[in-house]
């Protein structure tokens, strides 16, 4: 941990002295004490809300530190705090999520908050492993196939930066899903805009493609080191490293996608491997926190 300032980059709230709401959470940088923020040395994100709030109330009933109530003010996004963890949820795709993450990092940025590490959680499909494994992303690919967060502003196809994520995190959480038993494998995540059509599903409303079409393409995708598909990755990756932050991809597999497009396990497995991405990442803050 270095020291270094979350600092905003947009001259224009720079030179404003009135209020900045964050809207999707309903809180605003001179209507809430945003310096309760100001210690929040992790992010923790994932799309549910629900999923969000049981991670909190279960690292507080693990570690004895104190859990707030929702924070948010609005029926977007939760906002949950633990100490010098803030845990929100991101929705579904890159949109809600880049919504989120302006919002944090402005909130982060008025707090006075330094040294942030960000991390999704959440959950996938899977390119040749089996389901409930967890993958820690090393990258993250659109569906250009290119390592890049695209963007249209002005009319205008605006590639971001590479989608970069940390490596001495990503190493750090490999050594905590081995010291937990917890299957992982190690891989580039493709980010779809798309849930169907996207991810080459042959169940959507709509297909226009066989599935001789659909193997292929996923072949490909596994000979390319991908190793899961969500919606999330190359905004979340792009985004953190825009910002100056560490960020990190922890992702549980659902089904093996080369096996078919359904997920085919029971409840019971589904929470167990739901709370396999919050196993390992909670096991690397709290070797950093020493509790």
């Amino acid at each position: 941990m270095n020291g270094n300032d979350l600092r905003l980059q947009n001259e224009h709230l720079a030179s404003n002295t009135g209020d900045d709401r964050l809207y999707h959470f309903g809180l605003g940088k001179q209507t809430t004490d945003l310096k309760q923020f100001s210690d929040v040395k992790f992010v923790c994100t994932g799309g549910a809300g629900h999923r969000i709030q049981i991670y909190a109330e279960l690292f507080s009933k693990e570690t004895g530190v104190a859990a707030s109530g929702n924070l948010s003010n609005s029926d977007r996004y939760v906002l949950y705090k633990t100490g010098p963890i803030l845990w929100a949820n991101h929705g579904i795709g890159t949109p809600s999520l880049s919504v989120m993450l302006n919002e944090i990092l402005k909130l982060l940025a008025y707090a006075g908050a330094s040294d942030v590490s960000f991390f999704r959680l959440g959950t996938s499909g899977g390119i040749g492993v089996a389901p409930g494994t967890v993958v820690i992303s090393n990258g993250a690919m659109n569906g250009e196939l290119t390592d890049k967060y695209v963007m249209y502003i002005q009319g205008k196809r605006v590639s971001r930066k590479p989608t970069h994520l940390d490596e001495g995190i990503r190493e750090a959480l490999k050594a905590s899903a081995v010291k937990l038993s917890i299957p992982y494998a190690e891989g580039k995540t493709l980010c779809a805009d798309d849930f169907y059509e996207g991810q080459m599903r042959l169940d959507g409303f709509f297909c226009n493609y066989g599935a001789d079409e659909k193997f292929a393409f996923l072949h490909r995708l596994n000979e390319l080191g991908v190793r899961n598909i969500e919606m999330e990755s190359t905004c979340f990756s792009a985004t953190t490293l825009r910002a100056g932050v560490k960020a990190a991809i922890c992702c549980v597999t659902l089904l093996n996608r080369m096996d078919g497009d359904q997920v085919n396990i029971t409840a019971e497995q589904y929470m167990e491997y739901e709370m396999r991405p919050f196993r390992v990442v909670v096991a690397y803050i709290r070797s950093l926190l020493n509790i």
